[in-house]
C-alpha cells in the first residue's frame, strides 16, 4: 500500500493498474491450467486416470509454481509490453519467459523430491506457453480486425509506394495504432517479383507507372512514398508521377530513418521543393570543419541573413571559442541571437550591430575581439534593386569587403572567407560586377597579407530571403498569378544548409588566394520550380493558379555560370568543391583605382559608376 501511494501511484495510470490486475488474474488461471494439464494430457486426457500421489504433489506445489511463475513474468516485464503492437520479438519473449518458469518449476520439484512423470514438465511448459501466447496476442488480433472495419468506414484511403521494410513498418503502425484512422488499400513497387503478391493482407498491385490508374481504381486519398534507400532521382520521378493524381503525397525522408530504426507514420512529411532537385543531399567531412573552427574566435558579417544565420548555426555546433554575429539589421540579428541562446546555451555569443561600410566600427570590432576566422556574408544581393542603386552596391559590396578585409589584415585574422556568387562570372548586372570586384579585392589582399584570403562562389539557394521560392509561395497563397520572368530561364540551386556546409569545408582547404567553386549539380528551370511548387500546394498549374511571364529584369541572364573561360579547375578532397585558377590582373593598378571608385560611389554618380566598373571588370557587359 505504501508503494502504491508512492512512486507507482504517481507514475502508473489507473487504467494500467486495472489492465495489470486483469492480466495477473488470467495468468494465475493459465498457470493452474498448465499444471493440471501436464497430468491430464499425460494420462490420456482423463483426470480419473491420474494416480492420487501425482495429484497430491501438483496441488501441494501449485502455490509455489504460481508465485515463481508470476515473479518470472514480472522480472521479464511481461506486464509492461504494449500487446496491441506485439510482433515476433514479443512472441519470442513469451516463449523464453515460459521456458525460464518451466526450468524453475522442474528445479523446485526436484529439490523438494516431488515425483511426477518426466513428460509432465514438457507438457506443462507447452500448455503454459501456448495459453500465454494466445491470451496476449489475441488482443492484437481482435484490435486489428476491429480497427480494420472501423477504418474502412471512416479513415483515409492510403497507397504506399515501396513494399519493402519501411512500407511494411508503416502498414503495421497503421493497422495497430489507436490514433491512425486510415486504411492502406494497395502497395506499389518496381520489383517485378513482388507485384501480384500480398503483404499483410494488402495487395501489391503494380509499379510506379501504374500509380495514376490505381489511385483512381482504389479511390486513394493519400500516397505515402516509403523508399528511404532509393536514389534521389528515382524519388523525384515517383513524386512527379504522383503529382498527376489528385492525392496528397507524403514521403519518408531518407535512408538514415531506416538505419536509425525511426520508420513510422510520424516521420512522413509533406513533399518539399528540395525533393524535386533529383539528387542526394550534400554531405561534408565534419572532422575537417571541426578541426579549424573548434576553439577559434569566429566573426560572421551579415550574420542575420539567410546564409549568414545558417553559417552561425553550423559554426555554433562545432565548438568555437567565441562566435561574433555582426549585422546592420537589428531584427535579423536578434532572431538568430535568440535561436542560438536556446539551442546552444553554452556558446560564448556576441551580437553586434553595425555596417561593414563604417571603417571605425570595423576597426573597433577587430581590435576588441581579434577574430581568428572571418566569414564575410554581408552584401547587397538583389539584382534589380542594385541596377537602380548601383552606387549602393559598390559602397556596400566592394568597400564593405575592402574595409573588413583591411581590418582582418591589420589585426591578424588567420583566415578570411568571402561569400561570392555565380553572378560574378561574366556579369551582366552591377551586383554581379560588384561581387567580381570583391573577389579581385580578396586576391589583392592575399598577395600582401599573412591572412589567408579566399572566396567561395555558388549559385542560388532554395528558400533564402528574396529568392524565388518564398516569392512563389506568397503568390500561390494569394491565389496567383505566379510570375516567371522567362519560360527558358535556368538557375543552379542548393539548399541553404548544403551551401553553408560546403563553405565551411572550403574554408578548411584555404591556403590563400583561391576562388572555390561549389558543384551545384544540374541547373533547374525556374518554370519547372513554379509548376512543381503549385502542385505541392495542392493546385493545378494554369488551371487553379495561373503563371505569367513578365520578361527578364534589368541585368538578368537566362542562365548563370560558375567559371569564367580563363579559369581552370582544380580538384579538392571533396569532389563537390573545386578551385578556379585566379585570373591575373595588375593589383597595384586596382588598388589605386579603388580610391577613385570610392569617390565616385560616395558622390552617387550613377552614370559614371558603371563606366568605372566596366573598366575595372573587363568581363562586365551591362545589358541595354
Amino acid at each position: 500500500m505504501v508503494q502504491k501511494n508512492g512512486f507507482l501511484a504517481r507514475h502508473i495510470p489507473k487504467n494500467k493498474w486495472v489492465q495489470m490486475a486483469g492480466l495477473l488474474v488470467i495468468d494465475i488461471v493459465i498457470i493452474c491450467l498448465s499444471a493440471f494439464l501436464g497430468l491430464i494430457v499425460r494420462f490420456d486426457l482423463s483426470w480419473a486416470a491420474v494416480p492420487p500421489e501425482y495429484k497430491a504433489v501438483v496441488i501441494r506445489y501449485l502455490p509455489t509454481y504460481i508465485t515463481g511463475t508470476l515473479a518470472v513474468f514480472l522480472f521479464r516485464k511481461m506486464y509492461d509490453i504494449i500487446w496491441s503492437a506485439a510482433g515476433v520479438r514479443e512472441a519470442l519473449n513469451i516463449v523464453a519467459t515460459c521456458g525460464i518458469a518451466a526450468l524453475l518449476q522442474t528445479g523446485g520439484m526436484m529439490i523438494l523430491q516431488f515425483r511426477v512423470p518426466r513428460s509432465y514438465y514438457l507438457i506443462s511448459f507447452v500448455t503454459l506457453c501456448g495459453m500465454a501466447l494466445a491470451v496476449r496476442l489475441s488482443y492484437r488480433i481482435w484490435l486489428s480486425l476491429f480497427s480494420q472495419g472501423r477504418r474502412g468506414r471512416n479513415g483515409k484511403r492510403i497507397m504506399i509506394v515501396g513494399a519493402g521494410t519501411s512500407g511494411s513498418v508503416i502498414l503495421k503502425e497503421i493497422h495497430t495504432s489507436a490514433y491512425v484512422n486510415d486504411t492502406v488499400v494497395c502497395f506499389v513497387d518496381d520489383d517485378k517479383n513482388k507485384i501480384g503478391k500480398i503483404l499483410n493482407g494488402v495487395p501489391i498491385e503494380g509499379n510506379r507507372n501504374d500509380i495514376p490508374k490505381l489511385a483512381e481504381k482504389y479511390r486513394v486519398d493519400e500516397i505515402y512514398i516509403a523508399m528511404p534507400a532509393a536514389p534521389a532521382q528515382s524519388r523525384k520521378e515517383i513524386i512527379e508521377i504522383c503529382r498527376k493524381t489528385d492525392c496528397a503525397v507524403k514521403i519518408l525522408p531518407g535512408i538514415y530513418q531506416l538505419l536509425n530504426d525511426e520508420v513510422s507514420v510520424s516521420k512522413l512529411r509533406e513533399v518539399q521543393i528540395e525533393d524535386l532537385l533529383g539528387r542526394e543531399p550534400i554531405r561534408v567531412n565534419l572532422d575537417e570543419i571541426i578541426g579549424y573552427v573548434s576553439g577559434k574566435t569566429i566573426l560572421v558579417t551579415g550574420g542575420g541573413g539567410s546564409i549568414g544565420s545558417e553559417l552561425c548555426r553550423q559554426i555554433a555546433g562545432h565548438s568555437p571559442k567565441r562566435l561574433i554575429i555582426f549585422d546592420v539589421y537589428e531584427n535579423n540579428a536578434y532572431d538568430i541571437q535568440q535561436e542560438l541562446k536556446k539551442s546552444h546555451p553554452e556558446l560564448d555569443l556576441v551580437v553586434l550591430i553595425g555596417s561593414v561600410r563604417n571603417t571605425h566600427r570595423m576597426e573597433s570590432v577587430f581590435s576588441t575581439y581579434r577574430p581568428d576566422i572571418v566569414y564575410h556574408a554581408a552584401a547587397h544581393k538583389h539584382v534589380p534593386l542594385m541596377e537602380d542603386s548601383p552606387c549602393e552596391a559598390i559602397k556596400n559590396n566592394v568597400f564593405g569587403t575592402y574595409k573588413t578585409a583591411k581590418a582582418a589584415d591589420k589585426y591578424g585574422a588567420k583566415r578570411f572567407v568571402l561569400i561570392s556568387t555565380d553572378k560574378a562570372v561574366n556579369p551582366t548586372n552591377i551586383m554581379g560586377a560588384s561581387k567580381r570586384l570583391c573577389e579581385m579585392v580578396i586576391q589583392m589582399m592575399d598577395a600582401r597579407s599573412e591572412t589567408d584570403f579566399v572566396a567561395v562562389r555558388f549559385g542560388n539557394v532554395l528558400g533564402s530571403n528574396g529568392s524565388v521560392i518564398p516569392l512563389f509561395k506568397k503568390q500561390i497563397e494569394a491565389g496567383g498569378p505566379v510570375t516567371v520572368t522567362h519560360p527558358d530561364i535556368i538557375r543552379y540551386f542548393m539548399t541553404i544548409p548544403e551551401a553553408v556546409s560546403l563553405v565551411l569545408q572550403a574554408g578548411a582547404y584555404a591556403k590563400g588566394g583561391e576562388i572555390f567553386v561549389l558543384d551545384m549539380g544540374k541547373p533547374v528551370k525556374i518554370l519547372d520550380l513554379a509548376e512543381n511548387l503549385i502542385r505541392l500546394s495542392g493546385y493545378e498549374p494554369y488551371t487553379d493558379i495561373p503563371i505569367e511571364f513578365t520578361g527578364l529584369r534589368p541585368g538578368e541572364k537566362l542562365y548563370e555560370e560558375l567559371l569564367m573561360g580563363e579559369e581552370g579547375l582544380q580538384d579538392t578532397p571533396n569532389q563537390l568543391i573545386h578551385i578556379g585558377k585566379p585570373i591575373e590582373f595588375d593589383m597595384e593598378w586596382l588598388r589605386e583605382r579603388l580610391d577613385e571608385l570610392y569617390e565616385v560611389a560616395n558622390h552617387d554618380e550613377n552614370g559614371k559608376i558603371r563606366d568605372m566598373v566596366k573598366e575595372l571588370v573587363p568581363t562586365y557587359r551591362p545589358q541595354t
